[in-house]
């Protein structure tokens, strides 16, 4: 089979996204969300596999930054759109698109590449690594309480028009997507994302609505999400489906939380995505009553581990050589001295012994802080050369939040 991988061109665009909703399940897009992908998609970074007319492959990358712990924000190609006909599977043809977005992210400067994967475990062999998770919560408001702090009373909220806030709500955001390592600094047209609400993929639940938490008139948060009615022999137990909420203090965290779990005819708050250490879990009366499910979230590879490992901080002070195993990128292989604390760091080539040997994979799962070395070193991924060099490095590597990405892409 002779295909071939090129840049995508705009007048190929409509070919290229219709083989990616066929790949998905076959589904066409609503045609608002349609007309947002197709603004956001960025030609350049974006390839197509093409067998004859035919369109077999899809691969792009968003240009994001990714904030990593100490505050900095890192250049990261955000990898999307990734799929293979059906028709042409086990030929090669996601290695090809892998090697080429690899390559072109290493020439574009970017240290790192992030994705979140329909499937966990097709992107490890490319060397990424699990490096965000979430959280699905699903709260008993029936007979769950929030424990709010004091100051929250202080905090009015209101209901307002979804795309009316939409200014004030991302201001709001762009004021926490430091808070935590792993939270994406967008482009323009990002904002409309949120508000993204068909009809058809309501499953029966309300349009979109929004309220906004402020004090001293000033925004400081808020809260979009649907009410899904339901009941039962006459007895409502319907569901609201919190899509975020989002608060610059404690007190407007728990007021907005309050609310969702007060609403009547309402007895469960679902969320599908929170950070795994979300305050919401210290605020909730009865832990048992809320379900709490953990999954992936963004993976992370490093494709300049060198730069990389610079850009971020260390919560304690560390000196350690890594042995990195990278045949995917192979100028990522061998040594690496990481030598950083709380200030800065510095990670250059060495011809040191290793005090640590692990891929690349490993690295971009305990890069941002989530998963410990020290828990990759007990499943057989990271070996300790140096006795000592894994405790020293696992404390260094950790973050005093966990990291979290907000939405997909």
């Amino acid at each position: 089979m002779t295909t071939d991988v090129r840049v995508l061109r705009q007048d190929e665009w409509e070919r290229w996204y219709a083989r990616l909703e066929v790949a998905f399940g076959g589904v066409a897009e609503p045609p608002q969300e349609r007309r947002l992908w197709d603004d956001l998609t960025e030609l350049d970074r974006s390839v197509g596999v093409w067998d004859g007319a035919d369109c077999v492959g899809t691969a792009g990358a968003f240009s994001f930054r990714v904030s990593v712990p100490g505050g900095a924000f890192v250049d990261a190609a955000g990898v999307t759109m990734v799929s293979v006909a059906a028709t042409h599977r086990r030929r090669g043809i996601l290695t090809s698109m892998m090697r080429r977005q690899l390559d072109d992210v290493r020439d574009w400067g970017e240290p790192l590449a992030v994705l979140t994967a329909s499937e966990p475990a097709i992107y490890g062999r490319f060397g990424y690594g699990i490096g965000t998770r979430q959280a699905y919560v699903s709260i008993d408001s029936s007979r769950v309480r929030i424990d709010a702090p004091a100051g929250t009373d202080d905090v009015r909220l209101r209901f307002v028009d979804a795309a009316e806030a939409a200014e004030r709500c991302e201001a709001v955001y762009l004021r926490t997507i430091g808070t935590r390592p792993g939270m994406l600094a967008r482009s323009p047209g990002w904002e409309r994302l949120p508000l993204l609400d068909e009809p058809e993929e309501r499953n029966g639940a309300s349009p979109l609505q929004c309220v906004v938490a402020e004090r001293g008139g000033e925004t400081v948060g808020f809260t979009r999400f649907h009410n899904k009615p339901e009941s039962e022999w006459a007895v409502p137990h319907g569901r609201i489906q919190a899509r975020d909420v989002t608060a610059l203090d404690p007190a407007a965290y728990a007021a907005l939380w309050r609310f969702l779990c007060d609403i009547d005819l309402t007895s469960t708050v679902e969320a599908r995505n929170r950070p795994v250490d979300d305050p919401l879990l210290s605020m909730v009366s009865d832990i048992r009553r809320c379900g709490v499910r953990v999954r992936d979230s963004m993976h992370v590879r490093l494709v300049d581990v060198g730069t990389a490992l610079e850009a971020r901080t260390y919560l304690t002070p560390v000196d350690v050589v890594f042995e990195v195993e990278d045949a995917f990128c192979p100028w990522n292989e061998g040594r690496w001295r990481l030598s950083g604390d709380a200030t800065g760091a510095s990670c250059k080539r060495t011809e040191e012994p290793a005090d640590l040997t692990l891929s690349v994979r490993e690295l971009g799962a305990a890069y941002l802080g989530d998963v410990s070395l020290a828990e990759l070193a007990g499943a057989g991924r990271v070996r300790e050369v140096r006795q000592g060099a894994l405790a020293e490095a696992a404390l260094a590597f950790g973050s005093p939040v966990k990291p979290w990405l907000q939405h997909g892409f």
